[in-house]
């Protein structure tokens, strides 16, 4: 990826919802040589108020001007996936990289797309698939090279959980589950880290099959899916998602099956790492920073400082998108 030399990161946003709040927002002004000057909101009360309680000193209503701001010299896409290609093309042809909340994009073809501009441009394009630099799952990969569990042999994702309230207002439902605008239904929202972060252990997944369903008639989007996949190491993996599942059913598990062992962590609850062997359980909890994205935000900034050199790219984060399209049968 092309190297750049900016001795101030000047950050504008894109989007300011949720995950802005604590995950990344105030990362970016964490770090040395990194600071938010802009934030963009198509609703104008939201944005003023967001700017005015983060301290950001200019707000926007418009994309285009957000990136055509001069004291703005990179841009943090943080809308939903729909808008991704379009925000990100916009402004790494006005010379300005980008970083990209997860998913990419909401198809495997935007992302294509975004990667042949920032090639063309030379303009470097992050994602935020932040979990591969926490602490948790930095060791769940240090356990797994260190021999711990023997040779791999076999992955399973299982996840489930029950509607949320906002899923029940058919007459407003959230963007999450409405497919032209999120890519999928909450599987394309949420299984991104799983697939990213196994991709990032074991390599490119490069055969995928999914069956999908919708079993609770909540909203038109597939809420269960079942899926096996298989990576270019040869490695099997398996998977299986419900987003309208009974409270006891409720799960957030990986499973890393070995010749030796076995290990299971969870993705989004951090549940403590449970390593199984010859030796009995054994429980393991790093911890997690308070603003989670930090570490990645912190590689992309060295790396537009000239620094480092941050791979979590556009390319590297292209294959999840090919992966979850090939199990929805969007390919």
């Amino acid at each position: 990826m092309t190297m750049m030399n900016l001795k101030k990161v000047r950050w504008g946003f894109i989007g300011c919802g949720e995950v802005t709040e604590k995950k990344s927002g105030p990362a970016f002004n964490m770090i040395d040589g990194s600071e938010v000057v802009a934030v963009m909101s198509r609703d104008e009360e939201k944005v003023k108020s967001y700017a005015i309680r983060h301290h950001i000193p200019r707000w926007y209503t418009d994309a285009q001007e957000l990136i055509g701001d001069e004291d703005v010299n990179a841009i943090y896409i943080a809308t939903p996936p729909s808008s991704h290609a379009t925000f990100a093309i916009m402004a790494m042809k006005a010379g300005k990289p980008v970083y990209i909340e997860k998913p990419m994009a909401a198809s495997y073809e935007d992302c294509a797309r975004i990667n042949r501009i920032s090639k063309e441009t030379g303009i470097p394009c992050f994602v935020a698939y932040y979990r591969r630099y926490l602490p948790y799952f930095q060791k769940v990969r240090q356990l797994v090279e260190d021999g711990e569990i023997g040779n791999v042999i076999n992955v399973q994702i299982r996840f489930a959980q029950p509607p949320r309230a906002l899923d029940y207002n058919s007459a407003n439902l959230p963007w999450r589950v409405q497919p032209d605008i999120a890519g999928g239904g909450y599987f394309y929202d949420l299984a991104p880290h799983q697939l990213d972060i196994l991709q990032d252990m074991f390599g490119c997944i490069l055969e995928a099959e999914g069956y999908k369903s919708n079993r609770g008639g909540l909203y038109p989007a597939e809420d269960t899916i079942s899926a096996c996949f298989k990576f270019d190491s040869g490695l099997p993996g398996s998977g299986s998602w419900c987003f309208v599942a009974h409270e006891s059913a409720k799960e957030d598990r990986i499973e890393i099956i070995g010749d030796k062992g076995m290990l299971c962590f969870s993705v989004f609850t951090y549940d403590p790492i449970g390593l199984h062997t010859e030796r009995g359980r054994e429980e393991i909890l790093p911890p997690n920073p308070p603003h989670v994205q930090l570490p990645l935000i912190k590689a992309v900034v060295e790396h537009l400082q000239g620094k480092a050199i941050c791979t979590c790219d556009g390319v590297s984060a292209t294959p999840t998108n090919w992966v979850m399209d090939k199990i929805l049968n969007k390919l």
